[in-house]
């Protein structure tokens, strides 16, 4: 197959075709990706290593891919040559949201399945989120080498699924690249070319952007009409903003500038601007000479699933935070955050995520690209607390939960499908109902595979729910998750008083049924946390007025009766007498301290459990 470079002017639309790799998590979407790349001869042998396409260091260590990345592949057929513009995803269900904008900017999906592994449960979110943008989609399976692998029998799963036949189903292997060269081929003949009107006034989607120290922000757009060429003037839409286009040109997989951009084409944009806030993902970017009326769709906004807070061990480092959650906004346009204070903390910022995996790798690119230090608060939930005279607040946080008569409080739930083999059914139906989950179905895809569906709180499964799914069923299930409404729960407020006062930072939303594990958890932690003062401090647990669990941290006591050898008790009492008189005025006067670390202990989620998934 012969491989040519591609001019570096605008392509013809029916000579591009736009398509997106999806699967789940470590299916080989990376591998198939790095053999795509050396097949059409845009990376050669010696600059080719493994997952070319994952840049970050977090993405290497973990081998998962957090960032869509679009590549530009040069690829011959019948002697004519096309413009491949691939999108890798990552398979990840915190960033389905990564997964939803790249799907935008494609005709066409190829759905990757793990020949030994078979369909899980991203891969069905991967493939509805696929259909509902009315995309073609190539069913490939992956994996072909391996000798656990099972072709024919996943080939009439996957044909079953998507309504084609088994022999429909290519098959490669991403490690060997038997079977790529035929699935490119595939890609041309199966994919339609890209729609658009080139005459018409330029719309360019952004879908992507990041932040360049040197050249300021990149834009990343799919051009949708018309044409965008160096050295005019672009106005983003939703802003009025307008720049000159000072570099415009595609990643193949390198930047490589161009004359400009056409129909169909997928490419970077440069234009200097420092200030962060100007490039939004989702905007319309247009001629500013010859505008267009109206803007593009756009995306649904994300809807954050969980909340919590973050906050620079060193107060001084606050505006330094601030700048840095504006460039990461660039790069993940799935973050929402705004300031927020504590009592114990200081400054920091309210952040919401789309799940605990997400938390992690923005908390651990914030303090490894920005280099920050960082504290995070238990992650919690958005809850609606409806009091007695009707009025409703939204409760992101505990200290936010209001005082007095409260009628009902709704809390977020989920529908979650989990994939596991038959055998573990019991295993899973016990742990959901542990969870409060209520079954809403089951499906068998196979005499041996089972998909469950369950609406469960979302409080429930941020936390431990994922490693204890994974635990019970040997490793087997695959769970997949999107939001389902709100339900009315049984939910209460734990406070945590020291010396009968309320700690803010330690309060919690918990369910009635689990208060009182909450209360003594916390209770004996913080006794262990907080060092001992001149005098008794109690720390209790309390739901309002009623106290339902009590630890004491004993004071630091002098041996006053060191000096009394002998003698009569009357006078050993008497001095016993004196240091309680004392102790008594000093615990009304003294304030209990609670050092940095212990709040960082406490307060800390440095091992919440469902980090990995």
């Amino acid at each position: 197959m012969a491989r040519t470079a591609l001019q570096p002017h605008a392509t013809p639309p029916d000579l591009i075709r736009n398509f997106s790799i999806i699967a789940h998590i470590d299916h080989g979407k990376s591998t198939l990706a790095d053999r795509m790349l050396q097949v059409t001869g845009v990376v050669d042998g010696r600059a080719m290593r493994a997952q070319y396409l994952d840049k970050m260091d977090i993405e290497r260590e973990r081998g998962i891919t957090i960032k869509s990345q679009a590549v530009r592949m040069p690829w011959e057929l019948d002697g004519i040559t096309y413009a491949l513009n691939m999108i890798d995803t990552p398979g990840h269900v915190d960033f389905t949201y990564e997964v939803s904008r790249s799907l935008a900017a494609c005709e066409g999906a190829v759905l990757l399945v793990d020949a030994a592994q078979g369909i899980e449960a991203q891969t069905l979110a991967n493939l509805y989120l696929a259909m509902e943008n009315d995309l073609t989609i190539i069913p490939v399976l992956n994996k072909i080498d391996l000798p656990a692998a099972q072709p024919e029998k996943f080939a009439e799963e996957l044909a079953g699924l998507i309504g084609c036949e088994p022999e429909d189903c290519l098959r490669v292997s991403g490690k060997t690249g038997e079977g790529v060269e035929p699935l490119l081929n595939q890609i041309v003949r199966q994919l339609p070319p890209p729609v658009g009107d080139p005459d018409a006034p330029a719309r360019a989607m952004i879908f992507d952007s990041v932040y360049d120290t040197y050249r300021g922000v990149v834009t990343y757009v799919r051009v949708i009409d018309g044409n965008l060429n160096p050295r005019e003037k672009i106005a983003m839409m939703s802003t009025r903003a307008t720049h000159e286009l000072l570099e415009i040109g595609v990643s193949s997989p390198e930047p490589t500038p161009a004359k400009g951009l056409g129909v169909g084409e997928v490419g970077y944009l440069i234009t200097g601007v420092k200030d962060v806030r100007q490039s939004k993902v989702g905007d319309t970017v247009t001629n500013a000479a010859k505008p267009a009326k109206e803007a593009l769709g756009g995306y649904r906004d994300p809807k954050p699933m969980v909340f919590s807070g973050l906050y620079p061990i060193d107060g001084s480092d606050y505006p330094d935070l601030r700048d840095a959650l504006d460039k990461l906004k660039l790069n993940d346009a799935a973050l929402v955050y705004e300031p927020e204070t504590s009592a114990a903390l200081g400054f920091g910022f309210r952040i919401g995520f789309l799940g605990m995996l997400h938390l992690e790798i923005v908390r651990e690119r914030l303090e490894r690209e920005f280099d920050l230090d960082l504290i995070s608060t238990l992650p919690n939930v958005v809850y609606d607390v409806t009091m007695d005279d009707g009025k409703v607040l939204t409760v992101t946080n505990p200290s936010e939960y209001p005082y007095g008569k409260v009628s009902s409080v709704t809390e977020p739930v989920v529908r979650a499908t989990i994939l596991v083999p038959s055998e573990f059914i019991g295993a899973v139906m016990e742990l959901c109902q542990q969870k409060r989950g209520s079954l809403r179905g089951m499906d068998y895809l196979s005499e041996e595979r089972v998909e469950m569906r369950y609406t469960l709180p979302l409080a429930e499964i941020v936390f431990d729910f994922f490693d204890q799914l994974k635990s019970r069923t040997r490793g087997y299930a695959s769970l997949d998750y999107e939001p389902d409404g709100d339900q009315v729960a049984d939910l209460v407020k734990v406070d945590i008083l020291l010396q009968g006062e309320t700690v803010d930072a330690f309060s919690s939303i918990v369910h009635k049924d689990k208060a009182y594990a909450y209360g003594v958890m916390m209770a004996s932690k913080l006794k262990d946390l907080i060092p001992r003062q001149q005098f008794e401090v109690p720390i209790q647990a309390a739901i309002g007025a009623r106290i339902i669990a009590r630890e004491n941290i004993r004071a630091i006591r002098k041996d006053v009766l060191a000096k009394c050898y002998g003698g009569d008790i009357s006078r050993k009492r008497k001095l016993l007498e004196k240091q309680k008189a004392g102790k008594k005025r000093m615990k009304n006067i003294g304030s209990v301290e609670v050092p940095p670390e212990a709040f960082i202990a406490a307060l800390s989620n440095d091992e919440p459990g469902a980090t990995k998934k």
